[in-house]
């Protein structure tokens, strides 16, 4: 499962956009979109769109390869414990939900995930931000989507310290692009800015 914001003028990015703008921040998630898409498209795996807004029925998450939701809850907590319960009622045995905001992401990344999952309760990808751009598991473990700062540099420790007892497989540490300092080091995304 993938979480995406539909990508709208001033509603991306909006610490990159303090930076760089609002037009500009648009196009570079757009890129990440693209790029979070044709990474899954590589996966012989069913794969979920779940948009933030609204379900687009004619853009490149086509349905053929992907299964359309909308996100549901008050807060991002809520929105992936809805959407990982929604997977285990689909009597689906290993479940993912990754970002659309990492250039480092790789199918690999998606694939150790999963390979992960037959040995770990569960597996994290955890972010240099402070956060975490992938979790999965093989069982619903609801505590750990409540009670966070969701978008704080404390959501991955405090994560960590709800799953002390479980055995959880740690992913590789990438980069997620929420601002400046994070897009800078990308020269593929600077050379999208105008």
């Amino acid at each position: 499962m993938v979480f995406t914001r539909n990508p709208e003028l001033g509603k991306v990015k909006t610490r990159l956009a303090k930076t760089i703008g609002k037009a500009n921040a648009l196009k570079v998630y757009e890129y990440l979109l693209h790029h979070t898409h044709d990474i899954l498209l590589q996966l012989d795996i069913d794969k979920a769109v779940y948009y933030s807004v609204t379900i687009r029925e004619n853009d490149m998450w086509s349905s053929h390869h992907f299964q359309k939701h909308q996100q549901q809850g008050s807060d991002l907590g809520l929105r992936m414990l809805d959407a990982f319960k929604s997977a285990f009622k689909k009597n689906y045995n290993k479940v993912i939900i990754i970002g659309s905001d990492l250039l480092d992401l790789r199918a690999k990344h998606i694939k150790d995930a999963l390979k992960a999952l037959d040995t770990h309760d569960i597996t994290i990808g955890p972010a240099l931000d402070g956060g975490y751009y992938l979790i999965g598991m093989t069982n619903l473990y609801s505590n750990i989507f409540q009670n966070k700062n969701w978008g704080t540099d404390t959501v991955f420790k405090a994560t960590m310290q709800d799953l002390e007892n479980h055995d959880v497989h740690l992913l590789d540490e990438l980069n997620d692009i929420d601002t400046f300092a994070d897009f800078k080091v990308y020269p593929e995304l600077k050379q999208l800015i105008t």
